[in-house]
């Protein structure tokens, strides 16, 4: 559940509201909700992300309602997402059939299908521009992917199958909805990926900044991160096995490759030698693996490079066993919706009179039997 604090009496409340809607309104230039669809469409992207919904028009008005607080925006577009009816699941997408618009590999510099840049801060000065603000005279090629070019490619993961280097993945389990049911523990993937895409951006990139840093179980290589746009289809009402197209999302992708020793282990018998100087009968060693790739996997809504690798760190992290609090089922998912991290925390304005009287009824009473 997630905390709305509220103090003060109903005189007060309703002037702190009063107050608020002139703190939003000040100056006389309305920002207009398209125009923070057209220019903040990062931070709409974002927004999006963490409230689970695909709507840019919604998120731009509920940035705009709450005076660009994206906790606050966020808990608006969740809670207009629970007065939504849900007539169909989508059918599965395959991130292949995007229509990208950009496409990068860390792990290869000649890919089928090529590299593409795409609209990215990567290769920015970084520096403040004062100079006005102009529109932008796009070339021929960069109209027709805004327009919706087609362009596909293969995925980069799929030559490293063919040579039989990835190591294999079987989840025949059906996708678990944790809008609808409870997160339990231990939580299959397909839990742990929604809870990821849906986490707070910030938290998300803390947990896999401190993997690479040496509090997780691998530092990986970026194998592929595609940007474009994806069809969403369900299955037909009336026709069986007929589909309807329904519309079109961007999302980013991400396959992360690591290192890791494959199951299927070298067996060998122990030389006379060997098992004299451990010790051991006649056993078998199978300290040495064959080693393989793992790939860990982020997929998000919009253009968010960061979070969709920090998602593929993490979701190999919960893929492995071990030590680590990354690894901590519990302690990953749990504490990272965005609803659930600013409610706790703004509950702390709340009353707590009689708790802290309580407290400071034991300070003063241990101070006496002390002195």
């Amino acid at each position: 559940m997630a905390y709305v604090a509220v103090t003060g009496g109903r005189e007060a409340i309703a002037q702190s509201i009063e107050l608020l809607a002139r703190y939003r309104s000040r100056g006389e230039n309305a920002v207009e909700a398209d125009a923070l669809t057209n220019r903040m469409s990062l931070l709409i992207d974002r927004i999006m992300s963490e409230a689970g919904l695909y709507a840019p028009d919604y998120a731009a008005l509920a940035l705009k309602q709450c005076e660009g607080s994206p906790e606050e925006a966020v808990f608006l577009l969740r809670a207009y997402r629970t007065t939504l009816s849900r007539s169909y699941y989508s059918l599965p997408m395959n991130g292949e059939d995007m229509r990208l618009i950009r496409r990068i590999s860390a792990a290869f510099k000649d890919v089928p299908g090529g590299q593409m840049l795409g609209p990215t801060y990567d290769y920015t000065h970084r520096l403040l521009d004062f100079s006005p603000e102009d529109a932008t005279e796009l070339t021929n090629t960069q109209e027709e992917l805004l327009d919706g070019d087609e362009c596909h490619a293969p995925r980069v993961s799929a030559l490293l199958r063919d040579e039989g280097l990835v190591a294999a993945e079987q989840d025949d389990s059906l996708p678990v909805d944790i809008t609808q049911n409870p997160l339990t523990f231990p939580a299959p993937r397909s839990a742990r990926l929604q809870t990821f895409a849906r986490a707070e951006t910030g938290y998300l990139c803390g947990l896999a900044y401190a993997g690479l840093r040496g509090f997780g179980p691998a530092h990986p290589t970026v194998g592929e991160l595609r940007t474009g746009m994806m069809e969403v289809c369900v299955a037909h009402p009336l026709i069986a096995g007929e589909t309807l197209y329904v519309g079109e999302i961007m999302a980013t992708e991400v396959e992360s490759y690591f290192s890791i020793e494959d199951d299927k282990k070298k067996e060998r018998m122990m030389d006379p030698l060997e098992r004299m100087q451990a010790g051991q009968g006649d056993k078998k060693d199978t300290s040495d693996g064959n080693l393989a790739l793992a790939l860990g996997y982020g997929l998000i809504f919009g253009r968010n490079d960061n979070k969709a690798i920090a998602m593929s760190i993490m979701d190999f992290s919960l893929e492995t066993q071990g030590d680590s609090p990354l690894q901590n089922q519990e302690l990953v998912l749990l504490h990272g919706d965005c609803l659930e991290m600013s409610g706790f925390i703004s509950h702390l304005k709340l009353p707590h009179y009689v708790t802290f009287q309580s407290k400071l009824d034991r300070v003063r009473h241990t101070r006496k039997e002390g002195e």
